[in-house]
């Protein structure tokens, strides 16, 4: 399984590294962009069951999702192309429009994701990780509020 994650992941960063993004139709962009934030929210959900204390927490399994959670956060930049604000998308036009303000929101989650990373490969215990997962989290929740539609 661990392999396949890294197949996929991988694949993805080359094809965002690469600009196949910015040259795909504007309704591949969209499916490329949820299905990057799936994968990010699917790990979340494992952190935030185990931070609220509804799983027990396991190191090895919160620095897993942790890491995929910091590598996806590297698709993000590519993945509001010009011409990707319409269709089937919640993404606010203020992403293009304030791209500014979005790009320091994106390299905030970019941020705060890595230090979830780095903070998980040595915690111990979930005291550890919670005050890096909030400031993750909450990196999540702004960009959310200013740039997404409920």
């Amino acid at each position: 399984m661990k392999a396949l994650i890294s197949a996929i992941v991988g694949s993805i960063l080359c094809i965002s590294a690469c600009g196949v993004a910015a040259q795909a139709k504007p309704e591949d962009v969209i499916k490329f962009r949820k299905g990057a934030y799936q994968v990010i929210g699917w790990h979340n959900a494992t952190l935030a069951r185990m931070i609220k204390g509804e799983m027990p927490f396991d190191a090895a399994e919160f620095a897993r999702n942790a890491e995929i959670i910091a590598v996806m956060s590297n698709v993000v930049p590519n993945a509001f192309v010009a011409g990707s604000d319409k269709g089937e998308t919640r993404a606010k036009p203020e992403i293009w429009s304030d791209a500014a303000n979005f790009k320091k929101a994106v390299d905030s989650f970019r941020a705060e994701a890595t230090k979830l990373a780095q903070v998980s490969k040595t915690a111990t215990t979930l005291d550890q990780v919670r005050s890096q997962y909030a400031a993750t989290a909450k990196t999540c929740g702004a960009c959310h509020d200013n740039f997404r539609n409920k």
